[in-house]
């Protein structure tokens, strides 16, 4: 088995391939970043009919040929860039680093199955991935044009309006303004425009939204089952988790969401500190439920939360205890997802047989 390890760029890709028995240079290709120089590539590489692709940062700049490569059959491994740099601190190159170096790297941490995993195609995880971006920067905007419409009428306006402002409160609060200078009439034309934007990115939002529980609906996720999960944090889980099934134990995912404590020992002393690392967006969703959960006083995590209060633990790392058990409790409800969403086609051909 090959391994071809390719270096990609914006414009560029270079590839090379490495016999990992012995991590010989067995020929390298530096091509263009279009679809004509993709299949030179690929027909380049069918020299080697046992072949499998390292593709480094196959989520960022390797992303489209490693897309490319997998709709065509190929088998394609995801390689950070950490992974190469390390390959290239552990090599004889006196800290040499090229295109074809970094390729080679690439190939040669694919072959030793280290940090390495498989590229999939992409489906509705990556789907609900985009939405979930998109609505962010929606609703920062809209939190941006509420901020500059409050400013105008403050103002505007003696006392200004309610901290809870909408589009349709701001249009109510300058209906019966009139201007009597220059600048409170650009004042009251900018006010306007801001409303038009308000109202622009609320039915953005909706739009949003409405497309992700489509997604929801059609994937048969039970995550909203889970008491604080809405369509807008499920989109959030399973768009920023991606294919749960990477991560073989809860544990592996509760470090990846910066739920797991991290331990702190030497010698006869041990403690474990608050995780400040992980995918902080994933963290801050969890921390949401939780929060959620805890207001409910009939809920299994409020009688969850008071009992280790009880205890002696202190209420801040009680919270993080709670955060892990939730961690725990969507990975499982993932998992068990993925399993029923992949044999369901399965169940129905066997029906229809």
């Amino acid at each position: 088995m090959i391994v071809i390890g390719v270096d990609p760029h914006k414009s560029t890709h270079t590839a090379t391939a490495v016999d990992p028995v012995t991590n010989t240079d067995l020929g390298s290709l530096r091509v263009e970043a279009t679809l004509a120089d993709y299949q030179r590539m690929l027909a380049w590489a069918k020299q080697w009919p046992q072949r499998q692709w390292a593709v480094e940062n196959a989520e960022g700049l390797g992303h489209h040929l490693a897309q490319w490569l997998v709709a065509r059959g190929e088998v394609v491994l995801d390689v950070p860039t950490t992974a190469t740099a390390r390959v290239r601190e552990l090599s004889r190159g006196a800290r040499r680093k090229n295109d074809r170096i970094d390729a080679a790297g690439a190939a040669c941490v694919a072959a030793a199955q280290g940090d390495a995993r498989p590229v999939v195609p992409e489906d509705h995880v990556d789907a609900l991935a985009l939405l979930d971006e998109r609505r962010m920067n929606l609703s920062q905007n809209r939190t941006r044009a509420i901020n500059q419409l409050h400013r105008l009428l403050r103002e505007l306006l003696a006392g200004g309006v309610p901290t809870d402002l909408t589009a349709a409160k701001a249009a109510a609060a300058v209906r019966a303004f009139r201007p009597h200078s220059t600048p409170e009439r650009v004042r009251l034309q900018l006010c306007r425009e801001l409303i038009a934007d308000v109202r622009r990115l609320d039915q953005q939002l909706a739009d949003n939204q409405a497309e992700a529980t489509r997604l929801l609906d059609e994937h048969g996720t039970r995550l909203r089952e889970i008491v604080g999960v809405g369509p807008v944090l499920a989109a959030r889980i399973l768009g920023r988790t991606g294919h749960v099934t990477r991560f073989a134990t809860p544990a592996a995912y509760a470090t990846y969401n910066g739920t797991a404590p991290v331990e702190v020992a030497s010698a006869e002393h041990q403690c474990h500190r608050l995780n400040r690392y992980g995918d902080r967006q994933l963290n801050s969703a969890i921390h949401t439920i939780a929060i959620v959960q805890l207001r409910m006083r009939d809920s299994a995590a409020r009688r969850y939360y008071d009992r280790k209060i009880a205890d002696g633990k202190a209420p801040r790392a009680t919270l993080r205890c709670l955060k892990r058990h939730l961690s725990n409790q969507l990975w499982r409800t993932m998992i068990a997802d993925e399993h029923r969403y992949h044999d369901k086609p399965d169940d129905q051909s066997a029906r229809a047989s």
